[in-house]
């Protein structure tokens, strides 16, 4: 029996994989719990316009990601805080500061997508990694000044 999966079955196969299976385990369990349907011939042809379209919006959005990534590499962002007369930051300096001061630069990038291993609590200059898309990344420098 051949179907199509609408989830990941370990075992089996992922998302949208078009599989043979045995008659039994295909009736009584994979169609009726919802994990997969029967590859009929309009099945298939709706499968595979849907991966089409899939296909199209996700190279739309890497494409998007490469764009911003290109104005962000090279990119420096000064952030003024409250420091010790020894360089140690009052606090530190988190992502969501880096991404406020990108946005007054006219570069809007979330949050959750700058990649800081820890908070800066130094003052000086640290790169900093961005994660645009799972393939796209970019790379600024962050220097943090004193008030």
């Amino acid at each position: 029996m051949k179907i199509i999966l609408k989830e990941d079955v370990l075992g089996l196969g992922y998302k949208d994989d078009v599989v043979t299976v045995k008659d039994g385990y295909g009736r009584n369990f994979l169609i009726p719990t919802g994990k997969a349907i029967l590859a009929t011939d309009s099945a298939l042809k709706i499968l595979a316009e849907n991966l089409k379209q899939r296909a199209h919006k996700l190279a739309q959005i890497k494409a998007d990601a490469e764009a911003l990534a290109e104005k962000l590499n090279g990119t420096t962002v000064t952030i003024a805080t409250k420091a010790s007369e020894k360089g140690k930051v009052f606090g530190s300096v988190t992502s969501l500061q880096i991404a406020e001061a990108l946005e007054k630069q006219g570069l809007a990038v979330d949050k959750r997508t700058i990649a800081l291993k820890e908070p800066l609590k130094e003052l000086g200059a640290a790169k900093v990694a961005i994660k645009l898309h799972k393939e796209v990344s970019a790379e600024i420098t962050v220097e943090v000044v004193a008030e």
